[in-house]
């Protein structure tokens, strides 16, 4: 077709200590980068969040033009037409991404890590992002994780698992209850809608966190990263 495939995206990896059996791809929220993700968790831990066995992938979203911010370019997953739980979904560029993360996924599959050694989340927009690309076309990963994220009232996530017959990934979702962009409310709504939808899905509350992270949310995150990817027994 004389199309180009777009270049791989940009990443931040914190190598396993020892052998490599399972991944875990971190989303940034919207205006960040992988590398100012894994800052911010390092900052908050004194450490890299890293694992004996696990992979940590922090991708950086390619610049684009940004509705909220008057079309200004930002390092966003998809465009919003504006940050609410009840407008229509920019699906165009949700998808295209979608692709663009697959790529990233089928890299860690090439690499010999098996789809159910794999989990996917991230931060705000990241975790939105995160639950598009596992529910409506990676059914097969470990588990799904959304911290002060949401999906839109009408989500084209939520259209697909009504057609679903199949298992789901688990989902993880932490939100405080201080959040000024993405309401508490919205959280607890995505949660309660997918799980309607079949999904298992749990929902943990930080009192007065605002749109941020903290170390006890990132703490119950490691402890269900490691229960969602044990590590593999060893080889005889």
């Amino acid at each position: 077709l004389g199309m180009a495939a777009p270049a791989a995206l940009q990443r931040s990896v914190v190598s396993p200590a020892g052998r490599h059996t399972a991944s875990l791809i971190f989303l940034h929220g919207s205006g960040g980068t992988g590398q100012e993700a894994r800052a911010w968790i390092k900052q908050i831990l004194n450490q890299d969040m890293a694992f004996q066995h696990i992979k940590v992938i922090y991708p950086t979203a390619p610049a684009r033009p940004y509705t909220p911010m008057k079309g200004a370019f930002s390092n966003v997953w998809f465009d919003r037409y504006k940050i609410c739980n009840d407008c229509p979904e920019h699906i165009e560029s949700i998808d295209s991404m979608c692709r663009r993360l697959t790529d990233l996924i089928n890299d860690e599959v090439k690499n010999g890590i098996a789809k159910n050694r794999i989990l996917i989340g991230g931060f705000s927009m990241g975790g939105g992002m995160a639950m598009h690309l596992a529910y409506r076309f990676h059914q097969d990963l470990a588990g799904v994780f959304a911290l002060s994220s949401f999906l839109s009232k009408d989500s084209a996530v939520y259209q697909a698992l009504k057609r679903n017959e199949s298992a789901l990934p688990e989902l993880f979702q932490c939100h405080g209850t201080a959040d000024e962009l993405v309401l508490y409310s919205w959280g607890e709504e995505t949660n309660k809608m997918l799980k309607s939808l079949g999904v298992s899905a749990s929902l943990h509350t930080f009192p007065n966190l605002s749109h941020e992270l903290n170390r006890s949310e990132i703490e119950k995150l490691k402890s269900w990263i490691v229960k969602k990817l044990p590590e593999a027994p060893k080889e005889n």
